[in-house]
């Protein structure tokens, strides 16, 4: 396992390439899920439709080659929160992660079942910002993997179920 404390500059675009938000998180290391990112309470994000600040710590994984994100939150955020986006990639010396948002997320709350979150959004965007038939295939494919994937996750199958707990006690 791999860790470090380099601040990374998380950028996530809409398809159009518009800001979806933009925040600076900690990389915390890496290991066989991919790479951890912090976010302490409190830090400032961007978007294009204004700004706020994040009201609880937590964790990213970022996986690799993976065309989705998965957001690990303290209480009383959402146990976990994956986007839907085109795989991330991170610049030359790793302190820019960016990607593009495809709306769709999948949302487990403490206690609660996986769902699929703003599917609504996805058939939006999907006309105004001309999703190739690629796109969105890729979309609901790797949506539909992460609803099964979180779903387990709840039975033990990591990432999506205790891992994160360490990552997150490297915030606090």
């Amino acid at each position: 396992m791999v860790t470090g404390n380099a601040a990374v500059l998380v950028d996530i675009r809409k398809y159009d390439g518009s800001l979806s938000a933009q925040w600076t998180a900690t990389r915390l290391g890496e290991d066989e899920h991919g790479v951890w990112l912090g976010t302490a309470q409190g830090v400032p994000v961007g978007s294009a439709t204004g700004g706020w600040t994040s009201r609880f710590v937590y964790v990213m994984l970022v996986p690799r080659g993976e065309w989705w994100t998965a957001t690990f939150c303290a209480d009383p955020g959402p146990e976990v929160y994956c986007d839907v986006c085109t795989a991330p990639e991170w610049d030359a010396d790793g302190t820019v992660l960016r990607m593009v948002d495809l709306d769709l997320d999948v949302v487990r709350h403490r206690g609660g079942e996986a769902r699929i979150e703003d599917e609504d959004e996805f058939a939006e965007h999907q006309v105004s910002y001309g999703y190739p038939e690629s796109v969105t295939g890729k979309a609901r494919q790797t949506c539909q993997w992460l609803l099964e994937a979180v779903h387990r996750g709840r039975n033990g199958v990591e990432p999506f179920s205790s891992v994160y707990r360490y990552w997150l006690g490297l915030v606090r």
